[in-house]
């Protein structure tokens, strides 16, 4: 009974949480509250050098790589939406940045980079080690940012009591530390450094050397 209950409120939160973060967009002329909010994009910049060329793997609006690129040499956006790469141009648009619309999963790349972005992407991709290890060989070191299941208590109880818990449907994982430090080794990562801010972790990869 109990449960017949809890079914449809956990399912209302879940729509409600969505809604709200539409509805903040559409009053923010298009742009998501969150980046005001998190300010994410200054571990991003504070990683890179002046002399970079940054890629930004899943650059959706442009929004972080516009960020980057006022520091850095040179930055690559790509995006598999035709949509966040026309408003990224149209927004976010600098002279030293570059957007492509591909998918990063099997785009060929052609040149090297001195730092890779990964903002919110990785749980976006099913078979994410086997990326990772194709990816690394671009650039020494890789710029993440994820989504944490540990973000607070209810996520984890509607996870266990078999219920939608993830932020977006379209992510096959919401990380653990645990779990993220195990998908790194897996891909032959190290982790230099890791923060957490608002149940996101930022970490700083580089290759292990053999």
């Amino acid at each position: 009974m109990f449960t017949l209950i809890l079914k449809p409120v956990i399912w209302a939160h879940n729509f409600l949480y969505r809604l709200i973060g539409v509805l903040s967009i559409k009053e923010n002329d298009g742009i998501h509250p969150k980046h005001k909010i998190l300010k994410y994009e200054q571990f991003f910049i504070k990683n890179i050098s002046s002399g970079d060329n940054v890629l930004d793997i899943g650059c959706g609006n442009g929004f972080l790589a516009s960020a980057v690129s006022r520091k850095a040499k040179k930055v690559f956006g790509i995006d598999i939406s035709e949509k966040n790469i026309a408003l990224a141009k149209k927004r976010f648009q600098e002279e030293n940045v570059e957007y492509i619309v591909g998918d990063a999963t099997t785009h060929e790349f052609k040149e090297n980079f001195d730092a890779i972005i990964l903002s919110n992407v990785l749980e976006h991709i099913e078979n994410r080690t086997d990326f990772l290890k194709d990816i690394k060989r671009l650039a020494p070191r890789i710029l993440i940012r994820v989504p944490l299941l540990s973000r607070d208590w209810l996520a984890v109880y509607k996870k266990e009591k078999g219920f939608e818990y993830r932020l977006d449907n379209t992510h096959f994982t919401e990380y653990t530390e645990e779990s993220f430090q195990k998908e790194m080794s897996d891909a032959d990562l190290k982790i230099e450094n890791t923060e957490i801010k608002f149940g996101e972790l930022y970490a700083v990869a580089t290759k292990i050397q053999n």
